[in-house]
């Protein structure tokens, strides 16, 4: 089997699509039976070991072009089983036979989060891609019923393909863990954060035993911290509130380690894939109970409504209180991200490739 795929999903913006492009087409460059080909990387790519490149003959000064004649011209050149286009969109023509991975709909679902983002040209490119490929893959039940909601497609046109997580994210009972609610991913609107530094600054002033709580936020501002920091210094507790801008898997792995929980209180998210790599460190997870996070969770830790505070202000209070409790969700976390391995992942990829290359459709 020949897999060529568009290699600028490794330089993605988005940290959650890079992880999927270099966990996905990694696992399946080491499968025996496969060929892996990125097709036109960037600048800046690191590619999978094991994985062969394809350059562009013509470099389009825009993603428009690249997607309407570079990428296209690049993949007469490419001898190929299957062209996988993992991160929402595809090349105009030429992509055939085409595999899309729509990781959700959230742009045409929710567009009051993206403003700036949601545009007449964008949609008719999610939807014409959406349209063309022969199979779409996405990452959970919840993002399969969106997208069928939010394209008009099908739903048995979709294959729903759980996401891994790197072995690089292990639990190490050495490691302390330390008074402070961790958060991992962009700082967004739609991760509802303010509700979460909320009850933590309530924890702060209320329960004795909790006065140096504070909640870490690991990843890229996209306009949200500041109103946070605000909130923070308004209650006199500027100290509530940790950002690290950027981290290594291994910084990352660390955090993890470290962190009393995993707060999650997002109101939607395709997989979410901070919740699975916390549980493989053996961090206790609280989530939002919206979207794709009960699929993930599968029972492994603590739902609550996304804008419950009560809800949240209980859970956390049991998850810092009770070592016993922590440690049976603990036991739990390990087992079902035991489950979610970037090998499976890749299998189960394998498999819609074959009917694709195959017209099994």
């Amino acid at each position: 089997m020949r897999v060529a795929f568009d290699a600028t999903s490794l330089t993605s913006p988005a940290g959650g699509v890079r992880r999927y492009a270099r966990e996905l087409f990694g696992a399946l460059a080491r499968h025996e039976a496969v060929e892996v080909i990125a097709v036109a990387p960037q600048a800046g790519a690191v590619l999978p070991p094991g994985v062969g490149v394809r350059r562009l003959p013509v470099a389009a000064p825009t993603n428009l072009g690249r997607a309407a004649i570079s990428l296209p011209l690049a993949l007469t050149m490419v001898d190929r089983d299957v062209f996988h286009a993992p991160a929402y969109t595809a090349p105009l023509w030429g992509a055939q036979p085409l595999v899309l991975t729509i990781h959700d709909a959230v742009y045409a679902r929710r567009p009051e989060w993206y403003p700036g983002r949601i545009d007449p040209v964008r949609r008719w490119f999610y939807r014409a891609s959406a349209r063309r490929a022969r199979r779409i893959i996405t990452d959970s039940t919840f993002s399969r019923n969106e997208i069928v909601a939010a394209y008009g497609t099908r739903g048995e046109r979709i294959d729903v393909v759980p996401l891994g997580v790197s072995a690089a994210f292990r639990a190490d009972p050495g490691v302390r863990r330390e008074p402070f609610v961790l958060h991992v991913g962009d700082i967004h609107p739609r991760r509802n954060l303010s509700m979460l530094l909320s009850v933590i600054l309530d924890l702060r002033r209320s329960q004795p035993g909790h006065q140096d709580l504070r909640l870490v936020l690991v990843g890229t501002d996209r306009g949200s911290l500041a109103g946070l920091q605000a909130e923070a210094a308004a209650a006199g507790a500027p100290g509530a509130l940790e950002h690290v801008t950027a981290a290594t898997d291994e910084d990352l792995m660390r955090w993890y380690q470290r962190a009393a929980v995993l707060a999650y209180p997002s109101r939607y998210e395709g997989f979410g894939l901070p919740v699975a790599e916390a549980m493989a460190c053996g961090t206790p997870v609280i989530a939002a109970q919206a979207a794709s996070m009960p699929e993930v969770l599968d029972g492994a830790g603590i739902l609550i409504a996304p804008d419950d505070a009560r809800g949240w202000r209980e859970a956390l209070l049991t998850v810092l209180g009770d070592a016993a409790h922590a440690g049976e969700m603990t036991a739990r976390g390990l087992a079902r991200a035991g489950a979610l391995t970037w090998e499976r992942t890749a299998e189960r990829t394998l498999e819609v490739y074959r009917r694709v290359s195959a017209r099994e459709t």
